[in-house]
């Protein structure tokens, strides 16, 4: 398999990564035949995928929006993924100019692409890091030079903690982020689930396996325990709810049935 130019030499391109899955549902460019066999063999149970992550980066931007007129401009984006059009520092700065984005993955595609995209912008950086280890992203230079822990800061967790085991305890690390915020910032989230699927979840646990398969478990939790990564926050109105029908800008009951997979909610610190 030959290496594109912008693959960097770390990585192994023969393993299939979930960031550049998703970046192959959103029909981005960055991604390698060994992660569109993965996609393709997951949306053989799940054929609605790609909607699940058009509706989660449509609910992405609209959080973004929220937190710019509620007058955040200081966004924290862990598990930021490949970059693609609309991003978080690309909606901020049209509704919050000046705001300030540091975007947290840990996978080298990510990281290098982040870098390349944000070459020259003095608002937005970049930290390789893991969700897990909220101490070393607070701690990491770029994060204590462009975000004011004193200020209300936006925490984007979206579509990221669907990848953590219970084993390692993700409550515990963002909570450990939350203690670290300061009053009136917002968590803003997103997580896979079995509930709404227009499918038999014994089916949609293929699309599961296909990820276990690949060494990348997909959780999938209930309402109740997604909502538990909420202790703390006092919950944006509607509250934790399917993708389209938060704070929906076009009629939600028009969106793909597959687009109310999961949940997303919007949490403010006291």
């Amino acid at each position: 398999m030959e290496r594109p130019a912008w693959a960097p030499r770390s990585i192994d391109i023969s393993v299939p990564s979930v960031s550049r899955i998703y970046d192959f549902y959103l029909g981005g460019s960055h991604n390698f035949e060994v992660d569109r066999e993965a996609a393709r063999r997951a949306m053989e149970f799940m054929p609605g995928l790609p909607k699940i992550m058009q509706a989660n980066r449509a609910f992405m931007r609209r959080a973004v929006r929220f937190a710019a007129d509620e007058g955040i401009d200081q966004f924290l984006d862990i598990g930021s993924g490949i970059p693609t059009f609309g991003n978080v520092h690309e909606v901020a700065g049209r509704s919050r100019p000046g705001s300030r984005v540091v975007y947290v993955d840990h996978d080298p595609v990510a990281v290098a692409h982040s870098e390349a995209v944000l070459a020259g912008d003095d608002d937005a950086d970049v930290v390789a890091g893991d969700l897990l280890k909220p101490h070393e992203i607070l701690a990491a230079p770029q994060v204590e030079r462009m975000i004011d822990l004193n200020r209300p800061v936006a925490l984007l967790l979206v579509a990221i903690l669907h990848f953590v085991e219970d084993e390692d305890d993700p409550y515990a690390a963002v909570a450990e982020l939350r203690d670290a915020l300061a009053p009136g910032s917002l968590l803003v989230l997103t997580h896979a689930s079995y509930e709404n699927i227009p499918l038999p979840a014994e089916r949609a646990g293929g699309a599961v396996d296909v990820y276990k398969d690949i060494r990348n478990p997909l959780i999938m939790r209930s309402r109740e325990e997604i909502a538990r990564f909420f202790e703390g926050y006092d919950m944006v109105e509607p509250g934790l709810v399917p993708m389209p029908r938060w704070r929906p800008q076009d009629v939600p009951e028009e969106e793909d049935p597959y687009a109310f997979s999961g949940f997303a909610g919007v949490g403010r610190t006291a």
